[in-house]
């Protein structure tokens, strides 16, 4: 029995950097990922989006790979979230269950599928937390409109605060990939029928969905603020140019009357 394991261990890598100062054997690569034999039946899987993804390695060598690519690393993380399946070989089976895979022989291509999506699964952990803590935040704002009639919050904060649910909206669609199928599984069955157990095991697709959907109400609740806060800002402009004239036409009586 083999394991494969995924680490979220920054916030971004730079994979082009990595390419230059890594020297395993490279079997793929793109803009985004390289994909290494570390040795014989021993991967590493490493993504731009700061996820890196181990095949039958031990933890000595996780951690040795981890100092490797550390300097590649923008934000590394002390504390790793990760996720673990087990990856048997059984000839002639190929089979995806909740705990283990079964592939029919050690294919460097399926290891890789098993690893990517494994990969996309600690991602959408992650995105899963950032946005239930901005709907936490967010309905903290509605809470308080509902109880008192007005916004706690400035107009420059919540311009920030949209910037950074944009942000995380922007890094969800560039670098998770759930509903595209690798080049590989184009014309190979067997490939194809792997990615797309993978992709149902590992409740892929509902869980993006999940994320987007909190996202657009998020994003929902802060094009309201947004309003609120221009009709506000809108009536406080009014009641200036009111006072403004109000000032003027007294100070053309008193010139009269001088």
């Amino acid at each position: 029995m083999y394991t494969v394991v995924a680490y979220n261990v920054a916030n971004t890598i730079n994979i082009k950097t990595s390419k230059q100062q890594l020297q395993w054997q490279l079997l793929f690569q793109d803009s985004d990922e390289l994909f290494y034999a570390n040795s014989k039946n021993k991967f590493v899987y490493i993504f731009h989006y700061g996820m890196v993804s181990f095949f039958n390695m031990t933890n000595d060598e996780i951690d040795e790979v981890f100092e490797q690519i550390k300097p590649f690393c923008d934000e590394y993380l002390s504390e790793k979230s990760s996720e673990a399946i087990s990856v048997l070989v059984e000839e002639n089976t190929l089979k995806v269950q909740f705990e283990d895979v079964v592939l029919p022989e050690l294919n460097s291509e399926m290891i890789r599928l098993v690893m990517l999506n494994a990969s996309q699964s600690v991602a959408l952990n992650r995105y899963a937390e950032i946005t239930e803590s901005l709907l936490v935040e967010t309905n903290v704002h509605t809470t308080y409109l509902e109880n008192k009639g007005k916004l706690d919050i400035s107009g420059n904060k919540l311009k920030r605060f949209i910037g950074k649910v944009l942000n995380i909206k922007n890094k969800i669609s560039e670098n998770l990939y759930i509903f595209d199928s690798p080049d590989s599984t184009w014309e190979d069955e067997q490939l194809n029928r792997l990615n797309s157990e993978l992709k149902n095991t590992f409740d892929l697709k509902d869980r993006y969905q999940l994320i987007h959907d909190r996202i657009d109400i998020i994003k929902e609740n802060l094009d309201l603020f947004k309003d609120i806060m221009d009709h506000k800002e809108s009536s406080r402009l009014e009641w200036i140019i009111i006072i403004l004239i109000v000032i003027e036409v007294v100070d053309m009586f008193i010139l009269k009357f001088v």
